[in-house]
Parts: structure tokens; C-alpha cells; sequence
């Protein structure tokens, strides 16, 4: 039996996915100015979920895309996270992108203290002399210490893009940052997320400043 195949070219792949996830939206209404993320998430996972469950604090994309322009680096939580990033991009800008997770400091200071290396690596981000995004796919604890750490005054991030994935404390995290006044934020709401789709928002934000130079 023939199959029926588009016939792409793979430069146009993307591309074409694009186009195919802008029809299946079909009317859905997205906020001005977030297509872009929401729909590269969409097209990292194939979850058109995320028109619905991605929520944006007021004007969090265009605070963020200043943020790197002035030379903020993105702190993530996993290796990952890490590697899924377009670093090559952010350092135009001046920015970095660092994980504390495999340090032996941040596993001797999460063992002090009693707690999970995604808190100690949220400690050690804390003290960095840098303007910081915090891109967090994987632990809720570390958007937990997040919340905490602002509200003590001791933290003022540019953006938390909170996206964690599971089902252990991880709805409740987001509720934490989504309750957030003066803390710009990109969470998916619910249980899915993964570093795959914390490193995907921090790459349609800098595709986006490509756009608009």
C-alpha cells in the first residue's frame, strides 16, 4: 500500500511544521506577541496543549528580550536545559548560560543542608553578580526556593520560565510563581513541561530578537 508523503525538503522541514501547527491553531486566540513561543513549544512536543496551559505575566517576553540584550545569563536546572539552548545566540548579547546540578559544591552544600541539589543550585545562581533568567524543566523544588528567595528580597530574576515536568509538587510550584506580582514569568500551567521546553522558550525569545534587529 502507497503511502501519501509531502515531498520536503529538509531545510524546510521546520518550516513546513510551522505552517502546519499555525492551521491546526485555527482561530485560537494567542496573546499578542507570544506566538512565536507558544508555537515553538507546540512544535517541540507536538502538544498543541500548550496554546491553552502556557501563561505569560504582562509584558514578560518583551522584559525578557531587554534582559538579554543588557547581557542576562539563563540559569537552568539541568544539563539538558543547558545543552538545548542556542548559547552561540545569547552571547552576541553578551549572556551565558550556566547549571550548577554536577558540581561537587552544589552536592556537598545540597548534603549540608539537608536539601535537593536543585535548591543549592538555586542558591549558588542567587549570589551570581548577573542579571538572570532562571529556565527550570525539571524540578519544582528549585522554583520553590525561587519563590522563597523573592519573597525574602534576596532575588529579583528578569524571568523564571517555570515549566517543570511530573507530579510531585510540581502544580503547586507553578501556582507559587504564578501568584508572583512583580515577577516576570512564562509557566506551564498543569503537569507537562520537561528541559526540552525550558530550552525551546529561551530559543523563541532570542529567534525573536533576531527578528526584530
Amino acid at each position: 500500500m502507497k503511502t501519501e508523503l509531502e515531498n520536503v525538503l529538509p531545510q524546510d522541514i521546520e518550516k513546513r511544521s510551522f505552517e502546519i501547527i499555525t492551521e491546526e491553531l485555527g482561530e485560537v486566540s494567542l496573546i499578542p506577541g507570544t506566538e512565536p513561543i507558544v508555537k515553538r513549544c507546540i512544535h517541540t512536543s507536538a502538544d498543541f496543549e500548550y496554546a491553552k496551559s502556557l501563561k505569560f505575566s504582562e509584558d514578560a517576553v518583551q522584559r525578557a528580550m531587554d534582559a538579554i540584550r543588557d547581557g542576562a545569563w539563563i540559569v537552568t536546572d539541568t544539563q539538558m536545559g543547558k545543552s538545548g539552548i542556542n548559547k552561540k545566540k545569547l552571547a552576541q548579547y553578551g549572556g551565558e548560560v550556566c547549571c550548577f546540578m554536577s558540581d561537587e559544591e552544589t552536592a556537598n552544600m545540597a548534603k549540608e543542608q539537608g536539601t535537593t541539589r536543585a535548591v543549592a543550585s538555586m542558591e549558588r545562581a542567587a549570589k551570581l553578580d548577573k542579571k538572570l533568567i532562571f529556565a527550570i524543566g525539571n524540578a519544582p523544588t528549585a522554583l520553590i526556593r525561587l519563590y522563597e528567595m523573592i519573597q525574602e528580597g534576596r532575588l529579583k530574576p528578569e524571568l523564571i520560565i517555570g515549566v517543570p515536568v511530573g507530579f510531585v509538587n510540581v502544580v503547586q510550584s507553578k501556582e507559587l510563581i504564578l501568584s508572583l506580582n512583580d515577577t516576570p514569568y512564562i509557566v506551564a500551567r498543569g503537569r507537562k513541561g520537561g528541559s526540552n521546553i525550558a530550552a525551546c522558550i529561551c530559543n523563541a525569545l532570542l529567534y525573536m530578537m533576531d527578528e526584530k534587529k
